[in-house]
């Protein structure tokens, strides 16, 4: 696009203004600190001060884990049908704990699941102009993965 020269330098924000900005950013919409430290780093705070303002947002709950951890899951599972791999590969670039994983996890129902691939499984077969009933599952259980479902259970389900 712009070199370098032609782009206008970020000005360094003070921390309460940061602190302001930040919490507008967490208002909007469930954040993860993760999220929230990597746009203060990009507002030029330090090391400290950035720590010092995720605590001070934690404290008000601006920024919840846990919170955000269940709202991803939902709206990755039930809105763009996500499998649990790709929605734990999405929670751990966002470096969420253990435990929030796992309660966030304990919102998706192993039925809710099954239908949800059963679903997608028809849907998928239907868009599929292949004879072959091989290549045709295969296609399937490879649009499945990508999707971040598990492979054993799509294939338990493709067989009945």
């Amino acid at each position: 696009m712009f070199s370098e020269e032609y782009q206008k330098p970020r000005k360094k924000l003070d921390q309460k203004t940061a602190k302001l900005k930040a919490a507008d950013f967490c208002a909007y919409q469930e954040r993860s600190q993760q999220e929230v430290r990597d746009k203060l780093y990009s507002y030029g705070l330090h090391k400290a001060e950035v720590e010092d303002t995720i605590s001070q947002l934690i404290t008000e709950n601006f920024i919840n884990e846990e919170r955000f951890a269940i709202a991803y899951v939902g709206g990755k599972f039930r809105l763009k049908k996500w499998g649990r791999k790709k929605i734990l590969n999405g929670l751990k670039y966002h470096k969420v704990s253990n435990y929030c994983l796992n309660k966030a996890f304990a919102q998706i129902e192993d039925e809710e699941y099954k239908q949800t691939i059963l679903e997608l499984i028809e849907k998928k077969i239907d868009s599929i102009s292949e004879e072959n009933e091989f290549r045709r599952n295969n296609k399937v259980v490879q649009y499945l993965m990508q999707k971040g479902f598990e492979t054993d259970i799509v294939w338990a389900l493709l067989k009945k």
